[in-house]
């Protein structure tokens, strides 16, 4: 449920890109109080249509809002650790865009400012908050359809131009990876990939292979290629095949003696069910968040395998923690 919250104060920093849209979402809701980009006609301009402040110094925003509670980072990927770092040490709670940071010991040094400030940290791992993901995971939960022993998912696009510091596996594939991790509801023992450059700096197509225990076994496919936007996902288990659309959050079933489409829900923006959840956790509504910092974690370092595989021609094995 979205509820008003007028009673909440929450920045976005950078709004280049995916950030104007948390601005747009955070305003509906009431809780939008600042807007910093260091591009200063971006903060100016969004901060006026959503009558919120504005800065181009993160600094100067963190000493001029003395009643900010939390911030939302939306910068490029790179910048994740010290932004958050920053804010987290003013006691605010924070949440990342995907992913958590560029490395796995930024992550783990992150959580560790969290505890020791006190303060909420969360990334933006959007797929668990759509519609056709939550149905699927229910599915999945209840056995109907058997055992989940394989799943692929497949993401193709032009790459979107705000994106200039990491390559597809980090901004587009760990969607797919968390995905993946989320429905076995376990972290992969072992990774293989294979990834090439085409037209950009950073590989720009990649297809990783993730090996959970007891055979079963995860296929993302990811591209910056093809001009058609495409995000989709089966789930195969032992009784039937589940397949889903992240955009039109279609979900069909499969199981041999007839195909299943469930009349899907309402539409819903799977952006403001996240957000929501991040502020029903710093209100105290619920104390659970949907994605940890653990899981962010675990994340880049199975994209960081990923890529690790994909330059060596070498699997690599994992021991990750779950939650």
């Amino acid at each position: 449920m979205v509820v008003a919250e007028k009673d909440r104060k929450i920045a976005v920093v950078g709004v280049g890109g995916w950030g104007k849209n948390h601005a747009r979402v955070l305003h509906d809701m009431g809780a939008l109080t600042a807007i910093c980009d260091t591009d200063e006609s971006k903060s100016i301009a969004l901060a006026k249509l959503y009558n919120a402040n504005h800065y181009s110094s993160l600094d100067k925003m963190l000493e001029r809002e003395p009643s900010l509670e939390a911030a939302v980072i939306c910068t490029p990927t790179k910048t994740h650790f010290n932004l958050a770092k920053k804010i987290m040490e003013k006691k605010l709670h924070v949440f990342v865009e995907k992913p958590l940071a560029f490395s796995s010991s930024e992550c783990e040094h992150m959580i560790e400012i969290a505890r020791k400030m006190s303060v909420i940290l969360t990334s933006g791992y959007i797929e668990r908050f759509n519609p056709a993901i939550q149905n699927v995971k229910q599915i999945i939960d209840a056995g109907k359809y058997g055992d989940l022993i394989m799943m692929e998912f497949h993401r193709e696009n032009r790459m979107p131009l705000h994106i200039q510091d990491v390559g597809i596996i980090y901004d587009t594939s760990v969607h797919d990876i968390d995905t993946a991790m989320y429905l076995f509801d376990s972290t992969p023992q072992v990774v293989f990939a294979r990834s090439g450059t085409k037209f950009h700096s950073y590989e720009d197509f990649a297809t990783i292979m993730l090996g959970f225990d007891g055979q079963r076994v995860a296929i993302i496919a990811s591209n910056w290629i093809t001009p058609n936007r495409v995000r989709k996902f089966s789930a195969v288990c032992t009784e039937g095949i589940i397949e889903g659309d992240y955009i039109t959050q279609g979900v069909k079933i499969d199981h041999g003696k007839a195909t299943i489409i469930p009349r899907p829900d309402k539409f819903q923006e799977p952006l403001t069910l996240e957000i929501q959840s991040f502020l029903d956790v710093i209100s105290g509504r619920t104390l659970k968040l949907v994605v940890t910092p653990e899981d962010a974690t675990n994340v880049t370092k199975v994209a960081e395998a990923a890529l690790l595989s994909a330059r060596t021609g070498s699997p690599i094995y994992m021991d990750l923690k779950s939650n």
